[in-house]
């Protein structure tokens, strides 16, 4: 069977010798994982910081490898087939599973959002002035309207810019000062612990970086480009597009999954560097962060901080509800697309904006952030695990891969990051009972 890249011949994938440059093969991974940089993580990464300096900085060598074999593994499972998760979900598993994971699914994907967009409307609020609220809803808006109403081709530029807010966290450190050499000493010799705050902020980290809509998301995406370019078809009817696909899915991939670790890794050595060196151990939200940091760091790092938190939210906010929109229209076969018209896709684009704005009426309530975080935290652990593994069954399905059933080596990481969030689910339940 062709498991692999290097299974099929190259004569078969002639346009191969067409391939553009590394940049434009960037796309649905680089996204997906710059997305998961939100403010909600964020937060999380700037908690393990604070509250333990150097000693968390390697769970980011242990999460980028997980995080590229499940990643990987969603975006196969879209280019090979056509369809998204939930659509692959429908065909070949009962309608009881199906609802229960797309409705866990929409919950947490709200409760994020909402969390999101009170964070990047509290900052907003802190750089210019005047009332969070309406800052909320004008981020709401704007996210509504980038969906709705720019082209595809387009909206994925302007994501892909939007990336680059995230090299502000890279700049804070260079802004601040760093203990070099105990930072190596962090990474190399981890000063792993058992104790209940230890395990509960690994466990964070862990479920901030494997997320589901992450696997929605990149998923779909890779239907969205099946649908941008005319000549490219779900590999299971293309067979000989498969060498030059796989190739770009894991170059997008690893590129991607390399990102989002590397900014997570540079905003916990900022807060090591700064919040922990000066005894700030208890920070809770990504704002009371750049908060913490200006009268430490100074000003620039303070701004640089703060615009990194409402860049990654503007980047973040459109994935989480349309993930949302792409489960719900598979779930129940509605037309769905980003190049679809506002009337043609009504019922695909009402569910970006519900999710949206109910995520903007969360900021008018006295529902705490944090504890809406640590709940879509608890329902995206819980859920994960057992997506993970209906994901590693069905890319090992030839019903549903045909003969591009994933591999020896994509099935070790893949299983191995289901086991670690089942892991990290268990832990959860324990620490918290």
């Amino acid at each position: 069977m062709a498991n692999d890249a290097q299974s099929l011949p190259v004569s078969c994938d002639k346009s191969a010798e067409a391939e553009t440059s590394v940049l434009k093969k960037l796309g649905p991974g680089l996204i997906t994982g710059a997305a998961d940089d939100d403010p909600s993580g964020i937060a999380a990464y700037t908690q393990g910081g604070a509250q333990f300096g150097y000693g968390l900085l390697w769970t980011l060598f242990l999460t980028y490898p997980l995080m590229v074999g499940i990643q990987l593994v969603s975006a196969r499972i879209g280019r090979v087939s056509g369809q998204g998760l939930a659509a692959n979900l429908r065909h070949h598993y009962p309608a009881a599973l199906l609802y229960a994971v797309v409705g866990i699914l929409l919950v947490a994907n709200t409760i994020n959002i909402g969390a999101d967009i009170s964070a990047m409307a509290e900052v907003s609020a802190l750089l210019l002035g005047g009332p969070h609220q309406a800052y909320a809803v004008a981020i709401g808006v704007f996210c509504i309207v980038l969906q709705v109403f720019v082209s595809y081709a387009r909206y994925v530029r302007v994501l892909k810019w939007l990336t680059l807010s995230l090299f502000a966290y890279v700049a804070v450190v260079f802004a601040v000062d760093v203990d070099w050499a105990d930072m190596l000493l962090g990474v190399t010799t981890p000063d792993v612990s058992l104790r209940p705050a230890y395990l509960t902020t690994l466990v964070a980290i862990l479920g901030t970086t494997i997320s589901p809509y992450l696997f929605f998301w990149q998923a779909s995406q890779e239907c969205e480009e099946l649908r941008a370019v005319k000549e490219d078809e779900p590999l299971r009817k293309a067979p000989q597009q498969g060498s030059r696909q796989i190739r770009r899915m894991t170059i997008d991939t690893v590129i991607g999954m390399g990102f989002s670790n590397l900014i997570a890794f540079f905003i916990m050595l900022t807060a090591a560097a700064t919040l922990h060196e000066h005894g700030l151990t208890n920070v809770e939200s990504s704002v009371q962060a750049a908060e913490a940091l200006r009268p430490i760091a100074g000003k620039f790092a303070f701004l640089l901080f703060s615009m990194g938190i409402v860049g990654t939210g503007l980047l973040a906010i459109p994935v989480l509800a349309g993930s949302s929109a792409f489960a719900m229209a598979e779930t129940f076969r509605w037309r769905r697309g980003l190049d679809l018209s506002p009337l043609t896709g009504a019922r695909f684009y009402l569910v970006i904006a519900a999710s949206t704005l109910a995520g903007v009426g969360m900021g008018f309530t006295h529902l705490d952030p944090i504890r809406a975080l640590y709940w879509a935290a608890v329902l995206n652990g819980v859920v994960s695990a057992p997506i993970m593994g209906l994901l590693m069954l069905m890319a090992a399905n030839p019903q549903v891969m045909g003969t591009f059933v994933i591999g020896a080596r994509l099935k070790v990481l893949g299983w191995l990051a289901t086991i670690a969030m089942a892991v990290a689910v268990v832990c959860m339940f324990a620490l918290n009972a």
